[in-house]
């Protein structure tokens, strides 16, 4: 009896376990399938289906099935695999996506269509897990999508080393070795850095320049070549709405991604394929430095070498000098090192300030309020600077705000003593003057930084940023070679405490006057 009660308990406990097995398994046969459709040379692309696809993949196993349809393709004409391509623009006509939310990557996944590597982040996880809890999807219905492999459980699988992520700046097309027969149409298209709607737009511009092989396409970096692309958004007149992506075709623009879609690409050339279109900005008309432009940065630098933080340093270090008992060729060996210190120092950290400020869109509302807010800056610092000025005057040196505070001014001390020991002072001295310059910049940094994006700010200036950079540094250290050919002379550091104070007043009359000219200037920008 007792056994055929265990028997029974068993037979119960297996048909319990065949049913959890059998939930089981029939949960498993619930697939979510999605159709992933990117350029693999777009970096948000890449790094979507690297840290996103990739791990779901793996988490999920059997029950996610994906179709990548990757449509760059540098071997077809454009670079773009127009079979491929098509499908991606069936997908949007079949979802509806309009043409200001179209970019890549974009993915498909149970009637809902996701756009973007935030947007995928974000959403993919909450759609996979309803669909799941549900019934599964099936595979949209894209014709020609039947051809393209499946990875997961109905296909084969997917690896799962990631992918490299692409270089992000693009490069500009060579010249053609010869023409197409028909009429070349020549494009102007200006991009940005780390913009997806750009890497949407170039792949429009790609798939289009296989369907007219005519279509020669040179690419512009619009933070380097803004002045251009203002040139020629002033020509069919939509300067003030310039941003990227642009394309400009004869007279003839199209901006943002809203604008630039196969349909409207296809619309404008069909203009131009009997007559062509030049490529007339080669010649282009662009503005020129004018000389007012030119003085800013040279009086800039030279205000800037004569403010009295780094002048004050500067007789400490010519009197320290003459402390140790270093005359003639010594003080020009000391002197010369510490000043190449210095030109060192500022120009790696303006071509840092330079690099940073290069991503800024000056063109663009944002770039617009950046200006407008250094402007702002300029004129309290002109305020500031008067006010030193009147201070100045009456010989209270000690009471001016835009000075080098009191810790940094003895750390700097404490630096020339330590060093001005060493008999190799001269070797010495160019490490020197790095490290001075660099605590120094908590208050020449007051000229220098509004400098920088004065230049960057005037188009016909940011195309020769570098240049203007050395040029402002060079007049930066010029009273640095000055001061010590006059101690090779025989100047004491007497003479030059005296010249400060004769002249800190005109020096901060001098600063105040070039802040209101840079807030001028900047407001001009943010206007015209």
């Amino acid at each position: 009896m007792r056994s055929n009660k265990v028997l029974l308990l068993l037979t119960w406990l297996a048909l319990l376990g065949l049913w959890r097995v059998d939930g089981a398994l029939a949960q498993d046969e619930t697939v979510v399938r999605l159709v992933y459709f990117y350029r693999d040379d777009c970096p948000h692309c890449i790094t979507t289906l690297n840290e996103v696809l990739i791990p779901l993949q793996v988490e999920y196993d059997r029950r996610l099935e994906m179709k990548l349809v990757q449509f760059h393709d540098p071997a077809q004409p454009g670079g773009i695999d127009p079979d491929k391509y098509a499908l991606l623009l069936q997908a949007e006509e079949l979802f509806g996506v309009a043409p200001e939310e179209r970019g890549i990557p974009m993915l498909v996944v149970g009637g809902e269509v996701l756009i973007g590597e935030e947007e995928i982040r974000e959403r993919l996880r909450c759609v996979l897990e309803t669909c799941l809890g549900g019934q599964g999807t099936s595979w949209p219905a894209i014709p020609g999508l039947e051809s393209v492999p499946i990875y997961g459980q109905g296909g084969s699988a997917l690896s799962l080393q990631p992918l490299l992520s692409a270089e992000a700046e693009a490069c500009a097309p060579a010249e053609p070795v010869c023409e197409p027969a028909a009429p070349p149409i020549w494009a102007a298209y200006f991009y940005q850095v780390g913009c997806q709607e750009c890497s949407r737009a170039e792949s429009d511009i790609q798939y289009m320049r296989h369907l007219y092989p005519q279509l020669l396409v040179e690419e512009f970096n619009i933070n380097e070549r803004v002045d251009l692309a203002r040139w020629l958004a002033a020509r069919v007149g939509r300067e003030q709405e310039l941003h990227t992506p642009a394309v400009f075709i004869g007279d003839d623009a199209l901006i943002g991604e809203k604008e630039i879609t196969p349909a409207n690409l296809e619309k404008l050339l069909s203009k131009y394929l009997s007559t062509g279109a030049a490529r007339f900005w080669k010649d282009a008309e662009l503005p020129e430095i004018s000389l007012p432009e030119l003085m800013t940065v040279v009086v800039a630098g030279l205000v800037d070498g004569l403010n009295p933080c780094a002048f004050a340093t500067l007789i400490f270090f010519v009197s320290y000098l003459a402390f140790t008992g270093r005359k003639g060729k010594a003080v020009l060996a000391v002197g010369g090192a510490f000043t190449l210190g210095v030109f060192l120092a500022y120009t790696l950290v303006g071509i840092g300030l330079w690099q940073v400020l290069k991503r800024v869109p000056y063109y663009t509302t944002l770039g617009r309020w950046a200006i407008g807010l250094t402007a702002l800056l300029c004129g309290a610092l002109a305020i500031l600077s008067f006010l030193d000025y009147l201070k100045a005057r009456r010989g209270a040196l000690k009471d001016m705000v835009l000075v080098m505070p009191e810790g940094l001014r003895r750390r700097v001390h404490t630096i020339i003593r330590h060093t001005g020991n060493s008999r190799v002072f001269a070797l010495v001295a160019l490490p020197v003057g790095v490290v001075i310059s660099l605590l120094e910049l908590a208050c020449t940094g007051q000229i220098y930084l509004p400098t920088i994006i004065f230049v960057m700010s005037k188009p016909e200036l940011r195309v020769q940023a570098f240049s203007f950079l050395v040029l402002y540094n060079l007049m930066f250290i010029l009273p640095l070679v000055v001061v010590f050919v006059l101690a090779y002379l025989g100047t004491s550091s007497l003479q030059l405490g005296l010249f400060l104070r004769r002249h800190t007043a005109a020096t901060k009359l001098g600063t105040a006057l070039l802040f209101t000219a840079l807030a001028a200037w900047l407001v001009v920008s943010v206007v015209v």
